[in-house]
């Protein structure tokens, strides 16, 4: 069956159509035309993207656990978080699951497997509109971590592995002050003295597990051809050590050294949307629209909100004087190479019809209707 999108302004890899056309057969682009035609569904000058690609989000958490303290039945809240990020133009999505946690207890470590399995329910009986796909994230310094693991990462779905290490003192977590102030929002009675004890728990569980829980899972991920992501790289000793892992990607670099350092030993820098739609980071960690304004950006991430993809690639489009190609493409086309998937991320000939008509009202983007493989799922 042959559909037509017509009168839109077709976004490539590298140039815009003004006034084309596109046709879908079998779920697959067949045909872009340089003009529009005399038949199909009219767009009426919308901007037409292809489907956004997210490879880090863990929104999914907030619809487990809508309050304090209640959880949510897995699956609608699996379903839930599906229509929040299709309605958000994201048609491609690595659902980003935390395999251990320093928490000693959290939603994260009660419904991890349960999560995975209605992530991979969903798909197979079709109850989800955007194509699901699973990235680990691996926290190293979690005692059981391995035993967490192995059930999961041969999974075919799974798609990126990255290593995390939030133990206080480092990386994200540099200086303690922001530290505290994070964890103290979510812990009840903490003081000075349950503080630094903390501290002190989690920078002996680092030294005890950190490095061969981290050989283990760089290894598990080799060996099956999953791509490797570091995360929050600090400084250049960061991207070296990424490099000796034979990692491909750096996740939320938090210093223009550390990113400075992944672009030049072609690692792609991710960093999160959120980051740029506020203009800033929550945590006073490099700006995202910094790097861009460097060339040092690769990718977006909407992190713990859909929305901010595509306000994110507009706002790169917008403030940082991208190109519209060379800002859709980051939230597009590299993630999905950057993770394997080739059969999607751009408006090309033989590619999957996954794609969102788009408007904006000034610098704020609306996802007007998204398809995945030619079918409007919004």
């Amino acid at each position: 069956m042959k559909q037509i999108l017509n009168h839109a302004r077709i976004v490539l890899a590298d140039r815009v159509i003004d006034n084309g056309a596109l046709e879908i057969e079998n779920g697959l682009i067949a045909a872009i035309h340089e003009q529009s035609l005399t038949e199909g569904e009219n767009l009426a000058g919308t901007l037409l993207l292809p489907g956004l690609v997210e490879i880090h989000t863990d929104n999914l958490e907030k619809h487990l656990m809508p309050r304090n303290g209640v959880l949510w039945p897995i699956l609608p809240a699996v379903i839930t978080h599906d229509a929040q990020c299709v309605a958000a133009g994201i048609t491609t999505v690595l659902d980003a699951l935390a395999v251990g946690d320093l928490e000693g207890e959290s939603v994260r470590l009660d419904t991890l497997h349960s999560s995975f399995q209605a992530i991979d329910q969903g798909m197979r009986e079709d109850a989800l509109r955007a194509d699901h796909l699973f990235h680990l994230r691996c926290e190293l310094a979690y005692p059981a971590l391995l035993a967490e693991l192995e059930p999961l990462i041969a999974h075919p779905a799974v798609k990126l592995v990255s290593v995390m290490d939030h133990t206080p003192g480092q990386r994200q977590y540099r200086d303690l002050e922001q530290y505290k102030k994070y964890y103290g929002k979510k812990k009840v009675g903490w003081n000075e003295d349950t503080f630094l004890a903390a501290v002190e728990e989690r920078k002996a569980k680092q030294a005890e597990f950190a490095g061969r829980h981290k050989q283990a899972v760089v290894e598990m991920a080799r060996a099956r051809g999953i791509a490797l992501a570091s995360h929050d790289d600090t400084d250049e000793a960061h991207i070296a050590e990424a490099l000796r892992d034979g990692v491909a990607i750096s996740e939320f670099p938090t210093t223009l050294e550390a990113a400075t350092a992944a672009r030049r030993h072609g690692l792609a820098t991710v960093m999160g949307a959120p980051n740029v739609v506020r203009g800033g980071s929550h945590s006073g960690n490099v700006a995202a629209l910094e790097l861009a304004r460097h060339d040092l950006l690769d990718i977006l991430s909407s992190d713990y909100v859909p929305a901010s993809l595509l306000h994110g690639a507009w706002l790169l489009h917008a403030q940082a004087g991208w190109s519209l190609p060379r800002a859709v493409a980051a939230v597009s086309l590299n993630p999905a190479r950057a993770v394997g998937l080739a059969d999607r991320g751009d408006i090309a000939v033989g590619q999957r019809a996954d794609l969102v008509a788009m408007t904006a009202r000034g610098d704020v983007p609306l996802a007007r209707s998204v398809w995945k493989l030619g079918v409007r799922v919004f």
